[in-house]
């Protein structure tokens, strides 16, 4: 016997709607190879129902804010395990002069405290560091898609 109501609602893993499943692009930017981090987060991601959008290391600022586009994702996940994450400013003004503000920008990664105030300052929307749980990157950006959404249909 089939499930008619999970068939009606077409609800995914995700907890979204099958058309509505969270888009993340997950990158590097700058001259940061360590991709390991990063291809965690985006395995976290893909198991919790989500597409993902994967690139290899050492991508240029202007590159990422092209493919976010063209694939129209909700988040971007930075990961920056060097000083490749002061580079995410420019990745903010790139989005906000395409009037793509409204994706979501998360870093993850070893970003020194100092740091912080300017990236929040520059629109990131969530930093995580080392010890942060699937859980809390997971829920943060199942959250950060929901506003997302909510602000394109603002517009």
């Amino acid at each position: 016997m089939k499930n008619t109501s999970a068939e009606t609602m077409d609800v995914e893993p995700s907890g979204f709607a099958a058309d509505q499943t969270p888009k993340v692009l997950v990158t590097k930017i700058g001259f940061d190879g360590h991709d390991r981090g990063s291809r965690i987060v985006a395995a976290y991601l893909r198991d919790a129902g989500m597409e993902v959008v994967y690139t290899s290391p050492w991508q240029k600022v202007d590159a990422v804010a092209n493919l976010a586009i063209e694939e129209d994702v909700d988040v971007i996940g930075v990961s920056s395990l060097a000083t490749d994450h002061l580079l995410i400013p420019k990745l903010m003004t790139a989005l906000k002069n395409a009037d793509m503000g409204h994706i979501a920008v998360v870093v993850g990664g070893i970003i020194p405290h100092d740091d912080e105030a300017p990236l929040l300052d520059a629109g990131v929307s969530r930093i995580f560091h080392p010890g942060s749980t699937r859980e809390q990157i997971v829920d943060a950006v199942r959250e950060l898609t929901t506003t997302v959404r909510a602000s394109k249909g603002d517009q």
